[in-house]
């Protein structure tokens, strides 16, 4: 009887022992299985971005350069002779007109010279009178050989040496004339004077330093600019042809359009210094936009390509392969597709070779695309100035939430680099997850 009590207690504790063991070891299988079960494989989702048709269209060549505002005449006044400056005849910046009066020297002293050159011009007439009168009387008396052969000959070098002292006089006193003319200053061109430099009751010389006043033409007026030697044979080109190369003239800081002109005046040699040559633009300057000795940005339009491919600036990059666009594959895939460039205006660049017009490439969001990446393309945000033809959106790519895509990134005024931070994809990315 004991020995059936004291074997039960211990089959219970086996069987106790054995599901314990049993629940353990179906506890480490369940962890077992969970941690080292393999995550489902999901795909890479398309990248959300920005896209733009390829197009036709005209592209102007310009060549923008720094010039300075050249006035056509800067005229230094200076004295012709001495004297006292006894009167100013213009107020500081005003425009004169060529003959206006400017300044008066003291005229006196010269006006007494004149006197006696006056003077002395009628004694040496009369003494060429009496010479002549003399030589009257001498030549009958030699006729009847009355008086010597010598003396006759000496009374005709002297009448000719009498009209030759009337001359001087006669010269003497035109040179006084003209110095009372110089007494009198006036303007030589037309202009406008500047700050007065001698105040009247100085004392002043012939071509004395820094002069009397300096008067520089407004208008017209002209620009110096200078172009690299690269590019003077299409200028030259253009104007052997008959061309008139229109010039724009814009502010220091390039924000507005300050005249137009056209260019007229190429220089005739290259400044081996830099291998540039100057050329020279003249404007009219009637509302005296342009002031002298002043700094301008200059755009020269050489030419206008016809029908060139078109493509918005923001969709060239450059890297290893060059200068390339992400090109836009018919399976929503982009592929690097190398290109070749020409001209831009900042908003459009022209794409010389590599492209069709109605290729497809992407605009923005370049920065996490790869050759082979899926896209989808985002809905479009307006830029300010974008072209209506290169920046149209792709037709039959509909955006995030049904909306077209379109280009809306602004021109990157002609810099061809690769764009950072595509606001306008992370924006559609948001309304795509969201």
């Amino acid at each position: 009887m004991s020995e059936a009590v004291s074997t039960q207690p211990r089959r219970s504790r086996f069987w106790f022992i054995l599901i314990a063991v049993i629940v353990l070891a179906l506890v480490a299988l369940v962890v077992v299985h969970l941690l080292t079960r393999s995550k489902p494989a999901r795909g890479a989702p398309p990248q959300v971005v920005t896209v733009a048709t390829a197009t036709l269209g005209a592209m102007p060549e310009t060549l923008s350069e720094l010039g300075t505002v050249t006035p056509t005449a800067t005229v230094t006044v200076l004295p012709q002779l001495s004297g006292y400056l006894t009167a100013v005849g213009y107020r500081e910046g005003q425009d004169v007109e060529k003959g206006q009066f400017l300044a008066q020297i003291d005229p006196r002293q010269y006006e007494i010279d004149k006197q006696q050159a006056e003077a002395q011009l009628a004694k040496d007439r009369a003494s060429l009178a009496q010479a002549r009168s003399d030589l009257a009387r001498y030549q009958q008396l030699n006729e009847h050989k009355s008086i010597a052969e010598q003396t006759f000959v000496d009374q005709q070098f002297l009448v000719q040496q009498d009209e030759a002292a009337v001359k001087a006089d006669l010269a003497n006193i035109a040179q006084y004339d003209l110095d009372l003319v110089y007494c009198h200053i006036t303007a030589p061109v037309a202009g406008r004077v500047g700050l007065r430099l001698v105040d009247p009751g100085n004392y002043v010389t012939a071509s004395s330093s820094p002069g009397i006043v300096v008067i520089t033409t407004m208008k017209p007026t002209t620009v110096q600019f200078t172009v690299p030697q690269d590019q003077l044979a299409t200028v030259l080109q253009r104007m052997n042809g008959g061309a008139n190369l229109p010039v724009t003239a814009y502010s220091s800081d390039n924000s507005k359009q300050v005249a137009s002109g056209t260019l007229y005046a190429v220089s005739n040699q290259m400044a081996t210094a830099t291998g540039t040559v100057t050329l020279r633009a003249t404007f009219p300057n009637d509302d005296e936009a342009l002031f002298p000795n002043e700094f301008v940005n200059v755009k020269l339009l050489v030419d206008t390509l016809q029908n060139a491919v078109l493509v918005p600036t923001p969709a060239v990059q450059t890297g290893a392969p060059g200068d390339y666009v992400y090109l836009v594959n018919a399976n929503q895939t982009v592929s690097v597709h190398k290109v070749t460039l020409g001209p831009s205006d900042g908003k459009n660049t022209v794409i010389a070779s590599g492209l069709q017009a109605g290729d497809i490439v992407v605009t923005d969001g370049t920065d996490r695309l790869s050759d082979g990446a899926k896209i989808q393309a985002a809905r479009a945000r307006p830029a300010s100035g974008a072209s209506a033809g290169a920046g149209a959106a792709a037709p039959g790519w509909s955006g995030a939430n049904g909306a077209s895509g379109a280009n809306g990134t602004s021109g990157a005024h002609g810099q061809h680099r690769r764009p950072h931070g595509a606001s306008g994809a992370d924006a559609a990315s948001a309304d795509a997850a969201s």
